[in-house]
C-alpha cells in the first residue's frame, strides 16, 4: 500500500460492505420470522373483502355528472372557424 494513502482510505468500503451485509442479514431474519403467522393474518384480511376502509372516504360509483351546454348555430360556426384557423396554423 502506498505511503500517501490513509488507513482510513481501504477501511471505508469494507466498513460499508459489512453493514450492507448485516443489513441483508437482519432484513432477511426480520422476513422471515413469525412468516406463518403473518401469511394466517393476511390472509384471513383478504378473506373479510366486505370491510372498508374507514380511513377513506366513499367512492362513487360512477364518474361525475357531465355538463354540456348547446351552442346556437352562430357558435357552431364561430367555434369551426377558430378550429379550422387552428389546424391551418399548424400547417404552415
Amino acid at each position: 500500500m502506498p505511503e500517501y494513502v490513509s488507513i482510513l482510505q481501504p477501511l471505508g468500503p469494507v466498513a460499508l460492505a459489512l453493514a450492507a451485509v448485516i443489513w441483508v442479514a437482519v432484513l432477511f431474519r426480520v422476513l422471515r420470522r413469525d412468516h406463518e403467522v403473518h401469511r394466517g393474518r393476511f390472509a384471513g384480511l383478504a378473506r373479510g373483502g366486505g370491510q372498508r376502509l374507514r380511513g377513506l372516504p366513499h367512492q362513487r360509483r360512477k364518474g361525475p355528472h357531465v355538463e354540456q351546454v348547446e351552442l346556437t348555430p352562430a357558435e357552431q360556426d364561430a367555434f369551426a372557424f377558430l378550429a379550422r384557423q387552428f389546424s391551418d396554423d399548424r400547417l404552415a
